[in-house]
């Protein structure tokens, strides 16, 4: 929590010491000191009597929390939308053989279901990106750990690059597995 450091350092640039705000909200000086220690949080109308002692807007000293919360939300569907994206492909390609050794054409059509499900995880996932302006993987990396987006620099061709060659490392592998998948299956079974 960033609350803990606002408090603190608006309080040493209004020149306030902690038996100041002890008098003035009526509070008492462990209590100041834990939440300047982040180790209780101070309820809204501490916060607002704050925001009125130290002259700011209640959106200054709560933002980064706020955004930070934010940050930590996305980051949490992000993973969960990636999770749901690379289980289904990897487990299809994984599933191919033995499912149309087996099944025939209703095993491909199962396994084609299963990859279903990963690429409609990677559209959510892509809407969610957008959404939030984080389509290179700089900007993923910069959006995760708390940073502006939008100040990452870019170059095209970097870009056009990075994405050809993970297009066609990820395509490489899943048909690189699930091209083992077949051969494995007829040896085996």
């Amino acid at each position: 929590m960033n609350v803990s450091n606002q408090i603190k350092k608006f309080r040493e640039r209004d020149g306030y010491s902690q038996e100041f705000l002890v008098e003035k909200m009526f509070v008492s000086r462990q209590t100041i000191s834990n939440w300047e220690n982040d180790k209780s949080y101070p309820d809204i109308h501490n916060l607002l009597i704050m925001c009125q002692l130290f002259k700011i807007s209640l959106d200054e000293l709560v933002e980064d929390d706020l955004k930070n919360g934010q940050i930590k939300s996305i980051k949490k569907e992000l993973d969960f939308w990636t999770w749901m994206m690379i289980i289904p492909i990897v487990l299809g390609s994984v599933l191919i053989g033995p499912m149309t050794h087996y099944f025939y054409w209703l095993g491909m059509g199962i396994t084609y279901l299963v990859f279903l499900i990963g690429i409609i995880a990677s559209t959510k996932l892509e809407k969610i990106k957008i959404k939030n302006d984080i389509e290179t993987y700089d900007k993923i990396l910069a959006f995760i750990n708390g940073k502006d987006p939008k100040k990452v620099q870019k170059s095209k061709f970097r870009d056009i690059w990075t994405s050809s060659i993970s297009f066609i490392f990820f395509v490489g592998v899943i048909i690189g597995i699930s091209y083992l998948s077949i051969i494995l299956t007829d040896y085996f079974l």
